[in-house]
């Protein structure tokens, strides 16, 4: 870590940054040699279950950010990194730290979505002169897990739906986790109408695919943080700020069902981070239901 650093520069406090699920955070700061200072992050997988992955996604994220930078998408700089930790004591990355933070409340989102959507937007405007890796769907017909007291109709038709080939799609540039939890926000106290963007996080699952799949990763998110209506709203959202979706409404459904559907396996764990960030109301149970909710209302939009 001290070989990244300026001459006369150390590490002056250490404080843990919440909400990760894969990785542990850390904002190191930095005592310079003018007696200020400056702020890092350091993303380190100490799970063992994630550290196997590690080393493909922390390479991933460090090739993501170099391809960032000058973008004019607000993402961290790479500093370095280690995906085998051959000098850290696990499989790191060090970045540079971004101001601003997540704001998971329902107040003000009627002035963040169309924010989501345009910084999305931007974001799959990117050409990179080299493709990332094709993206991955994890989720199968059969692993699905159909929360307790669910619509069992609507599910399983929602199920049929990810059985079908995946539709055919003009590939982008995707963040691939692009929901609330990862984008940080200035809000003015006084004017939340004010909010801007600050910094995109996390880009270890940046890959190439279908811009409706990044779409419906945040609208699954939305939906299950702020309700249903703002799932269904986000798509719409996305395109009112210049983006293009699949032509046809069942390919569009295609891909909203299937990450909805992808969230039904770890509606625990993606809900824990939301409540230790204060939105204790989303139980496991309370969450479940709006997913039910959520993927109800998708296959009625269908029909």
């Amino acid at each position: 870590m001290s070989r990244h650093l300026e001459v006369g520069e150390r590490i002056v406090k250490t404080e843990a940054l919440h909400g990760g699920i894969t990785a542990e955070m850390r904002r190191l700061t930095i005592g310079t040699r003018d007696g200020g200072t400056r702020d890092l992050v350091l993303r380190s997988f100490v799970d063992p279950f994630y550290v196997r992955g590690a080393q493909d996604g922390l390479n991933g994220e460090a090739s993501a950010l170099s391809l960032l930078t000058g973008t004019g998408v607000p993402a961290p700089g790479l500093v370095a990194v280690d995906p085998t930790a051959a000098h850290c004591e696990y499989p790191s990355l060090l970045m540079t730290h971004l101001t601003g933070r997540t704001v998971l409340d329902d107040e003000g989102l009627e002035t963040r979505v169309p924010l989501l959507a345009r910084q999305l937007v931007a974001i799959h405007a990117l050409r990179p002169a080299e493709r990332p890796r094709k993206y991955v769907t994890l989720t199968t017909a059969d692993t699905v897990v159909v929360p307790k007291g669910a619509d069992a109709a609507a599910w399983a038709a929602a199920i049929d739906v990810i059985r079908k080939p995946a539709p055919s799609y003009e590939g982008r540039f995707l963040h691939r986790d692009f929901q609330p939890g990862n984008v940080l926000f200035d809000v003015p106290p006084s004017t939340p109408t004010g909010a801007r963007i600050t910094g995109v996080v996390d880009w270890a699952g940046t890959c190439w695919g279908p811009a409706d799949l990044d779409v419906a990763h945040c609208s699954t998110n939305l939906a299950l943080l702020h309700g249903p209506v703002w799932g269904l709203r986000f798509a719409e959202a996305y395109e009112e700020a210049g983006g293009v979706l699949a032509a046809a409404a069942s390919e569009r459904l295609y891909w909203q069902v299937r990450d909805g559907l992808a969230c039904s396996e770890e509606v625990q764990l993606v809900s824990q981070p939301w409540r230790e960030a204060g939105r204790t109301e989303l139980t496991t149970r309370a969450v479940e239901e709006r997913l039910d909710a959520y993927v109800t209302a998708l296959m009625d939009a269908l029909g």
